[in-house]
């Protein structure tokens, strides 16, 4: 389904689908090795497709990118790819996770996302040298990348797992005039990055996305065309409702679910990806044994932290129940 064009370039970008896109999570065998679980994979993958999401995100930080191999990460691609199929969404438009730290490897992962039926990509900053990664070579990293890349580029701009790398606007603004760089999705909490961005480019040219539900209208309310957000994992038709709400005018009412969202998002913010995979199993009916991230990231186990982010997570648990029955 990827836009690959002959020369090793996007023949024709397609701008970024707007709307709400899930960084869907990796689940893993309650054992030592921790092999990815695709009974549970499976069945989230459904359950995200079923919901309507606007897109799914393969391999981004909840996804536990940096603790997959090129081979799972294809293998997780085609698995959403097939269900989507399945489910009569072929066109549902995948993101795959392409960082690493080099231009060569990155530009690797983008040809195997490619030829493994991906329609984006999604990159951070390589970082491990970051003492040395200046906003000149940050640029010339994304703009090297982006000749050589066979699918469109979505820039990741998440300076907590970056030692700090941050794109700022006048970055943006060189980047985005790249016909295969397309979006940025900015999970540095820059709501003045989305206007700067929408008031130089169409988004059709290049659009830029909230990192997290919790200022989903905001961002819309400056130019942004929509959120890849970790709570679709778990609350995706809420999401989506707020999204729909804004667009269709009725923005008093989609305000007034974005507090309610908010209030809640702090338990996926503060719980982590554990705390997340946690939560969502418990919700879901999946097996608790394997909700951990892979070693060595700590376990989710503390009963204080449990009982503190089930309370808080529970607030929307009927609002979504009820988005799902009314669509049944």
């Amino acid at each position: 389904m990827g836009a690959a064009g002959t020369n090793g370039t996007a023949a024709v970008p397609r701008p970024f689908p707007p709307g709400v896109h899930v960084p869907s999570l990796t689940w893993f065998e309650g054992t030592r090795d921790q092999e990815i679980d695709w009974v549970i994979q499976k069945k989230h993958f459904q359950f995200l497709v079923e919901s309507g999401v606007h897109g799914i995100v393969i391999a981004g930080t909840n996804g536990e990118a940096v603790t997959l191999s090129a081979d799972e990460k294809t293998q997780l691609l085609r698995t959403a790819r097939k269900i989507a199929i399945e489910n009569g969404r072929p066109d549902l438009p995948i993101t795959l996770g392409c960082s690493g730290q080099s231009t060569r490897e990155v530009i690797a992962e983008t040809k195997l996302a490619a030829a493994a039926g991906a329609d984006f990509v999604l990159v951070l900053v390589p970082s491990y040298f970051h003492f040395a990664m200046d906003d000149d070579a940050i640029v010339a990293f994304f703009l090297e990348l982006a000749d050589s890349s066979p699918l469109p580029i979505v820039i990741y701009n998440f300076p907590g797992v970056v030692s700090g790398l941050n794109l700022n606007s006048d970055m943006l603004a060189t980047l985005g005039k790249h016909p295969s760089i397309v979006a940025v999705k900015l999970t540095c909490g820059g709501i003045a990055k989305v206007a700067r961005v929408r008031a130089v480019f169409g988004p059709e040219t290049f659009s830029a996305l909230a990192g997290q539900s919790d200022w989903l209208v905001p961002a819309l309310s400056v130019g942004g065309t929509g959120v890849i957000t970790g709570v679709a994992n778990l609350y995706p038709r809420f999401c989506i409702k707020i999204y729909d709400l804004y667009l269709s005018g009725k923005t008093q009412e989609a305000e007034a679910l974005q507090i309610k969202l908010a209030q809640m998002e702090w338990g996926f913010g503060k719980g982590g990806i554990n705390g997340t995979k946690w939560v969502v199993a418990k919700y879901l009916g999946y097996p608790l044994e394997g909700c951990h991230c892979r070693r060595p990231y700590p376990e989710y186990s503390d009963p204080k932290k449990q009982a503190w982010i089930d309370d808080t997570v529970r607030q929307l648990e009927e609002d979504e129940k009820k988005l799902r029955a009314s669509k049944a």
